[in-house]
């Protein structure tokens, strides 16, 4: 089982971050380096989380060996006494040849940085561009990123010349290595202790919630309010960006050198408006550069990525008020079923997507009726109050970590515990556990925070390029601060124990913090007791009253504002639902009408077409026999006629109007 453990979970992360990147992105229409490097980004990411565990039961297990193996030297040097302690060592299950972890972490934690720093932020720029070829979007990226990549080096050559000047500092590589770890990671938990302190509150309210039938209606009637202005909008703005390009369209004409890049927007923009254009455009007409004024290639740049973002935006807000359709229809379901005497789950509408039948065998009425009505609300009572408990935990074991006698942190009493005893499968369950949700308050939060339209993890495939590059971004930077705030929960990092033991391989290619004691020995340890206020914070919900104030609607029970976009959602949902009900309600009469009297009419209709094909070739077999009599004498007569004009002598009238074929003039007579 050597390295088996570590094989199955790097195959298994690799499809959950498949499965995640397949919900939010779009295979077919995004550019495919944007797929992989998101895919990437967030791989290596989920890996850390779910290796390290593995790396902290193998180091568990070198301790031990290392302890029976120095314990003799410091006894008599007799090996004997030391047979019990021998068999508490057994190899566990996971264990991971000495060598590997280290070169496995090297790798994953430079490459996770060099996405983050380096190359998703180039990427973000290429994949707003509006360049119309390679070399200009590259172009674009590196006049965007300048600044952001000249500040860095500004602060980093800076901080060499310093060094270099003072006599008092001898730094190696080595410890340069480490300090730039340690700015990363000081950054990075800056922001991790925020969205934890938001997770950790939200979560667990979030599912208690889900548990009030009346609670989710409203808010989906809220959710559907705000949804249709900003879906208005976002047509409005379609409309105008589409108008600027019918008019750059029409007086950019086909021999013009800028057209290629006018047929580049046209192919961004919905099928019906380039339908509408082509129907605008005439064949082909010269252009004069003197007479006409032409927008230049910058303007036209600026035009395709207003195109690209106006028409994403515009789908995406489409299949998310169906989304949102659907959602509410099933809420208003459960609300009536809820008194149902049978006891068995109605629907309104019929589902559009087709239903599995292995799943309709079992998921019955029935079985729905007893889950959505009864089950479900005690189901997540229960799991709120067990993600409450973990929040209590993490945020007592947050304040109280830096404690080593005695020790504080339930996580690492936990993990001591199972240490003692050397249960491998515990203290890995007890480690995933406790890094899984860690994960989730700070990823969940990654996905539900929204920045205007900048930046929106959309699902059912409607994320942007960007935003899926900047969440890239975002997990590589939170996640070795969040490996390294794990650790020193558990007490496995030496520099929070304070014990000199082996450290994990994650902490060793981390290097030693000593080399900055003001980060090591204060920001890592008091800072994420700001979690706290966070905490409570999130609770009374400060930062939504915030928002709310500023003119940011905002889902609040006892707002006067809230109150008015739920009734207008709820106006809203109640017109869907009543052309829903039409439309189905026309469908059936169709197909009653077809099903009714659709043999007959196929019967008739074939006798008519019977009857007509005889009477028509009956009467062109009539009209055919006359009239090759008559086109062979009038085509003699024709030819006579044009003899005779032939022969004649021309006639000059000084005259533009007069035709010169003869047999025009024939007509004409």
């Amino acid at each position: 089982m050597s390295g088996a453990a570590l094989g199955l979970e790097i195959v298994l992360v690799f499809f959950l971050a498949l499965f995640l990147l397949h919900r939010y992105g779009d295979f077919k229409k995004q550019h495919r380096l944007v797929i992989v490097a998101t895919l990437l980004a967030w791989y290596l990411c989920f890996l850390i989380v779910f290796i390290l565990p593995l790396d902290v039961s193998t180091t568990i297990y070198n301790r031990c060996k290392l302890a029976v193996n120095s314990s003799p030297a410091e006894s008599n040097g007799s090996y004997v006494t030391l047979a019990p302690s021998k068999q508490k060592c057994f190899k566990p299950w996971s264990y991971i040849p000495n060598g590997i972890m280290p070169i496995f972490w090297r790798v994953v934690y430079w490459t996770s940085q060099f996405l983050t720093w380096i190359l998703l932020p180039f990427m973000q720029s290429y994949a707003r561009s509006g360049g119309f070829s390679i070399t200009g979007k590259i172009k674009t990226a590196l006049i965007e990123n300048a600044i952001y990549y000249g500040s860095y080096l500004l602060i980093f050559g800076a901080f060499l010349i310093y060094v270099a000047v003072n006599p008092n500092f001898n730094l190696q590589w080595n410890q340069l290595q480490t300090i730039g770890i340690a700015a990363a990671n000081t950054w990075g938990l800056f922001l991790l202790v925020l969205l934890l302190g938001y997770g950790l509150v939200e979560i667990p309210r979030s599912h208690w919630n889900g548990a009030k039938r009346g609670y989710l209606l409203m808010k989906t009637y809220f959710k559907a309010a705000k949804l249709m202005t900003e879906k208005a909008d976002a047509e409005e703005n379609l409309e105008d960006i589409m108008e600027e390009v019918r008019k750059v369209s029409e007086s950019i004409k086909y021999n013009h050198p800028l057209r290629k890049c006018v047929d580049t927007i046209l192919k961004k923009c919905p099928t019906e408006y380039q339908e509408r254009m082509g129907r605008n455009m005439d064949d082909y007409e010269d252009f004069d550069e003197r007479q006409n004024s032409y927008p230049s290639e910058k303007s036209l740049v600026k035009l395709h990525k207003q195109v690209i973002y106006s028409v994403q935006r515009h789908r995406r807000t489409q299949v998310q008020w169906q989304i949102l359709l659907e959602q509410a229809f099933y809420l208003e379901d459960v609300a009536k079923n809820e008194t149902s005497a049978t006891r068995q789950f109605v629907h309104t509408f019929r589902s559009q997507e087709p239903e599995n039948k292995i799943i309709q065998y079992f998921y019955t009425p029935t079985v729905e009726w007893y889950w959505e009505c009864l089950l479900r609300p005690w189901f997540y009572r229960v799991l709120a109050v067990i993600l409450a408990t973990f929040s209590v935990i993490v945020v007592w074991s947050e304040c109280t970590f830096f404690s080593t006698k005695p020790v504080l942190s339930l996580f690492a009493v936990f993990i001591q515990l199972a240490e003692k005893t050397y249960n491998y499968i515990y203290i890995e369950m007890a480690c995933f556990l406790t890094i899984f949700f860690l994960s989730i308050c700070v990823y969940s939060t990654v996905f539900r925070i929204r920045v205007f339209n900048y930046y929106y993890l959309a699902s059912h495939h409607q994320t942007d390029a960007y935003s899926l590059l900047f969440s890239g971004m975002l997990f590589c930077r939170l996640t070795p601060p969040l490996c390294l705030n794990f650790l020193g929960l558990t007490h496995m990092d030496a520099t929070i124990s304070h014990r000199n033991t082996q450290p994990t391989a994650y902490t060793s290619i981390m290097g030693s913090m000593k080399v900055l004691t003001f980060i090591a020995d204060g920001f890592y340890i008091y800072y994420p007791m700001l979690v706290v206020i966070l905490c409570i914070a999130t609770y009374f919900s400060l930062g939504t009253r915030c928002l709310n104030l500023l003119g940011f609607q905002q889902f609040m029970g006892d707002s006067e504002m809230t109150s008015d976009l739920i009734d207008e959602g709820k106006e809203l949902i109640k017109r869907e639902k009543r052309k829903r009900q039409r439309q189905e309600e026309g469908e059936n009469r169709r197909r009653e009408w077809k099903e009714r009297y659709g043999n007959r009419e196929d019967s008739t209709r074939n006798r008519v077409v019977h009857t007509d094909q005889k009477e028509s070739s009956f009467s062109e077999t009539n009209i055919n026999r006359p009239l090759s009599k008559y086109t062979r004498s009038n085509g003699r007569t024709e030819r006579d006629r044009i003899e005779l004009l032939q022969d004649a002598e021309p006639l000059d009238f000084n005259a533009d109007s007069i035709n010169d074929d003869p047999l025009e003039l024939d007509s004409g007579r």
